[in-house]
């Protein structure tokens, strides 16, 4: 089944730059409706968290061999092979013409704001990022709650991105919405600012000291960061390489190795109580891995994007490569959409 799935990701993917460019398949991935019905056109159920990681591994191997020629490249994937993502860019230098130190940052930037500026409860698992010779890059990333074992998936479009660390994602694909330490929301931007400031003109012992101090505070229990979380001692040395650092903002500060989830939190408890500078709890997710039902949930259907995502692929189809039978199967499963 997974070879079927490669040779039609293949074929649509070629049919796709050959008449749009590289740069619009680049779009389509990014676009979360077009993703969900491109993995069920290659036979996956659309409620599954399965179609993140296997279409894009179907397209990793699909495409394999034909980089240069459609000037498409495909890194990185699941669990231990998410982390050879600079190495799998780097290997490409050759057939790019940038430098490819900038793909490599924004794949690390990507994964490191939805693991920890968004701090949402989905632990990533999963990166692929998809860039292009002249620079180009998207990025279809997947996290898991392992509470409610529901997956959750990030979408980014590298042309949209103007800011790292303000609201720099497409669209996120989740089962439902929730509560969130967002420190990526237009709403969070005086607290980034605070909490870069604190970080770099408080030494790391005053800070620990108004973590110790902050933990013997009764906060309410619907504060979104519990006091047991912060472990002050423990972040000394995270504080003190920022405080080293300098980072001039707080893109620098998120960008440097060893800045994760818990001492953005303690940073950002310091940011409300003591500055008064609270941060977004505002959840970014879109809230479904479909289109939407006709009943309207989970929302009612967006039917331009809809019609949009089923008339591309079926262009896209009509145009590849395949043989007969398949391409009869894959728009059979494409028709159950409409």
């Amino acid at each position: 089944m997974f070879e079927r799935m490669c040779q039609l990701a293949r074929q649509i993917t070629i049919a796709t730059v050959t008449e749009f460019g590289a740069a619009e398949m680049l779009r389509r991935l990014s676009d979360p409706f077009w993703f969900q019905a491109f993995g069920c056109v290659l036979g996956y159920d659309w409620h599954s968290s399965g179609v993140t990681t296997t279409v894009c591994a179907a397209l990793k191997e699909g495409l394999r061999g034909l980089e240069k020629e459609l000037g498409l490249f495909v890194a990185g994937g699941k669990g231990k092979t998410s982390r050879k993502t600079p190495a799998e860019i780097q290997s490409a230098e050759h057939a790019l013409t940038i430098d490819p130190a900038p793909l490599v940052y924004a794949s690390r930037m990507s994964a490191k704001v939805d693991n920890s500026a968004l701090q949402d409860g989905y632990q990533l698992y999963h990166h692929t990022f998809f860039f292009t010779t002249d620079g180009s890059w998207a990025v279809v990333q997947q996290g898991m709650n392992e509470a409610n074992r529901y997956a959750r998936r990030y979408h980014w479009l590298g042309e949209k991105v103007t800011d790292f660390v303000c609201e720099p994602q497409a669209p996120i694909c989740a089962q439902a919405k929730g509560e969130a330490l967002n420190l990526v929301a237009s709403e969070s931007a005086k607290a980034r600012q605070v909490i870069a400031d604190v970080a770099v003109q408080e030494k790391p012992d005053k800070i620990v000291g108004r973590l110790n101090k902050l933990k013997t505070l009764n906060l309410p229990r619907r504060h979104y960061i519990s006091l047991e979380e912060i472990h002050p001692d423990r972040l000394t040395k995270i504080f003190l390489t920022v405080y080293e650092h300098q980072p001039p903002d707080f893109e620098s500060l998120l960008a440097l190795e060893g800045v994760g989830p818990k001492a953005l939190r303690a940073l950002s408890l310091i940011s409300e109580l003591v500055y008064d500078t609270p941060v977004s709890l505002r959840d970014p997710a879109t809230y479904s891995f479909a289109h939407g039902g006709k009943d309207g949930y989970p929302y009612p259907v967006d039917k331009k994007t809809y019609d949009r995502s089923i008339q591309f692929l079926a262009q896209a189809l009509e145009k590849a490569k395949i043989g007969d039978r398949e391409k009869l199967d894959a728009f059979r499963r494409l028709r159950a959409w409409e």
